[in-house]
Formats: C-alpha cells, sequence, structure tokens
C-alpha cells in the first residue's frame, strides 16, 4: 500500500468547503481564522493526539496554471487539505484523534461539506467520512519509516544530549568521561519520552542536575 511505509501511515484528505454565500465570514474564513490560533507547541491538539510525527492543515482556494504543456484547470470548490505521517494505520489514527480531540476536530471539519452532524463522536459516520476524502500518499514527511513517534523523539533527545555531552567533557580525565557517559546512559533509559512538539534539550538529564 503506497500511503503505509513501515511503521508509519501518510495520510491526505481533502475536503471540500462548503460554500454557502450567507455565511459570514465565509467557511474559508472561518477555518483559516481558527487554524491560525492553533497553537504549534507541545499544547497543539495534534502533539496531544495519539501517534502523531507530521500534520499539516492548509486551506487551498484553486489550482495555479503553470503554463504549457499544462492546462489550465480550477477546483470546483475551496478544499481543506489535511496530512499526517502517523503511526500505525489510518483507522486507528483516526479513532486516536476521535478519542483524544472530538471538540477541536468538529470545530475545523464542521465548514466542510458532508461532514456528519454527529461530528467525531459519531465514531462511524467520521470515520466513513475521513476514508471518503482520503487520497493516495506518496511522499512523507517523517524522518524515519521503521520508528513509532515516542522512538523517534527519544532518539533526538539522546542525539541532543550526545552532543551536549561531547562539547561539555572536552579534556576531562577519561575516568571521568566514563562515569559521566554511563550516569547520562541510566538517565536517557529511565525517563520517559520528551513531550511532541518540545523543541529544548531536557538540561536536567544532560547535566544530571548539575548547574552549567
Amino acid at each position: 500500500m503506497p500511503s503505509q511505509s513501515g511503521k508509519v501511515y501518510g495520510l491526505t484528505l481533502l475536503c471540500p468547503i462548503l460554500d454557502d454565500p450567507t455565511a459570514i465570514p465565509s467557511h474559508d474564513l472561518q477555518i483559516r481564522g481558527h487554524l491560525a490560533e492553533l497553537s504549534t507547541g507541545p499544547d497543539s491538539p495534534f502533539a496531544i493526539a495519539p501517534g502523531t510525527h507530521l500534520a499539516r492543515l492548509v486551506v487551498l482556494d484553486d489550482v495555479i496554471y503553470v503554463g504549457m504543456p499544462a492546462r489550465e484547470d480550477h477546483l470546483k470548490s475551496k478544499y481543506l487539505v489535511f496530512e499526517s505521517n502517523c503511526d500505525g494505520d489510518r483507522d486507528s489514527y483516526l479513532k486516536g484523534l476521535a478519542d483524544t480531540i472530538p471538540d477541536e476536530l468538529d470545530n475545523i471539519w464542521k465548514h466542510c461539506t458532508g461532514y456528519p452532524p454527529g461530528g467525531a463522536r459519531d465514531r462511524g459516520a467520521f470515520l466513513a467520512y475521513m476514508r471518503k476524502c482520503e487520497i493516495e500518499t506518496t511522499f512523507f514527511f517523517a524522518p524515519v519509516n521503521n520508528k513509532t513517534r515516542e522512538e523517534t523523539l527519544r532518539a533526538l533527545r539522546t542525539k541532543q544530549a550526545v552532543a551536549h555531552f561531547i562539547a561539555t567533557h572536552q579534556g576531562m580525565p577519561p575516568a571521568q568521561i566514563q562515569r559521566d557517559l554511563l550516569s547520562l546512559c541510566d538517565r536517557l533509559a529511565s525517563t520517559p519520552a520528551p513531550k511532541p512538539a518540545a523543541v529544548h534539550v531536557q538540561r536536567a538529564i544532560v547535566t544530571g542536575g548539575r548547574n552549567e
């Protein structure tokens, strides 16, 4: 299946946006306004939901004519484009979204044609709608295809911690370097994975709680 690459699934949805001349502001503008206010940090809804390596939401107004030999064409409606690289398979991921962030999903997708009146809590209708909007994914953004989100976050933290360790242990006695490295390995192994979307190194893990 092209949308599946190892442990990672590439989910791409094209959801037509409601075209209602009586809506003020228009539904596409309401989506844009809501997306502009979404956090991109650890409190992002897609960071809170399980299994998301990457998520992107875009309002597509129309396709662009790039000149010959292409032919000019236009969309019949505006579309909400959702792209995600996630752990596992499509349905498990969508169920995870519906379980953890149903209100956030409804606030976005209620502006799309055919979205179920019961929203994400109507599990069967929600899954059927998302499947209908899916197109095949052939390009992945996730840096690896055989590691889960948690495994990837642990690996990134380890990379940062080792780089910091090397930079701060230049010229130290070999015995101390060995002791500190074994201690660092123990801390990395016993500490939960970093939160998704966290951008800083957990310095207490790197330094063992020492001030530097």
